[in-house]
């Protein structure tokens, strides 16, 4: 197959030809705009508005809020009452072990009472010497680290709930009842009184 050129008288080959129609058929197609294929220009998507919060819902949340406070109001009081409890129990079995221990130590107190009315006498006697005064001094040492406090001596002013009256006299010595002689002392643990003094007291005239 020949053909002419409009502008050359020359020959035109086939493959001529068909590269002219190619070229015609690529002028007459528009290129595909992927902008116009994608259905024009990318928008990108509107917010959402955020819907406002209703007055039941703000009610709602006020009520929750409400009931969760008055909740941890009672758990604290919960709390704060039951470490109130705990500690008076705790002081409380303090106190009851402390009044057990001194019982018990009163309770061997005065067992050894009599042996230190003997110590005493002894001593008047002037029969505390040797080995005996020193295992004496080391009773009475002994006996004063457990909390054993004596008392009863002459011209104390007489005391109903210390002293046990066993003598009454007349004395224009005294201005009030005293305790002129001491046939035993008395013995106190703590502030409490094991045994009261034996007293002999004068009043005044």
């Amino acid at each position: 197959m020949t053909a002419k050129d409009d502008d050359n008288d020359g020959p035109v080959t086939e493959r001529e030809v068909i590269q002219g129609e190619i070229d015609s058929s690529a002028e007459e197609t528009p290129a595909e705009d992927p902008v116009a294929q994608s259905g024009g220009a990318h928008r990108a998507p509107e917010e959402e508005d955020e819907a406002p919060v209703s007055d039941d819902a703000i009610t709602a949340i006020g009520i929750e809020l409400a009931t969760l406070r008055s909740e941890l109001d009672e758990r604290t009081h919960d709390l704060q009452r039951v470490t109130a409890e705990y500690a008076n129990y705790r002081k409380r079995v303090d106190r009851d072990r402390g009044a057990a221990a001194e019982q018990t130590t009163g309770s061997v107190l005065t067992a050894l009472l009599p042996v230190l009315d003997d110590i005493d006498r002894a001593r008047e006697h002037g029969d505390l010497v040797g080995p005996f005064a020193s295992v004496a001094e080391q009773l009475t040492a002994v006996t004063g680290k457990l909390g054993l406090v004596a008392f009863g001596e002459k011209g104390d002013a007489f005391d109903p709930n210390l002293h046990e009256a066993v003598a009454h006299q007349t004395s224009p010595d005294v201005t009030e009842p005293t305790c002129v002689e001491v046939m035993r002392r008395g013995y106190n643990l703590g502030e409490r009184l094991l045994r009261p003094a034996m007293v002999a007291v004068a009043d005044p005239e």
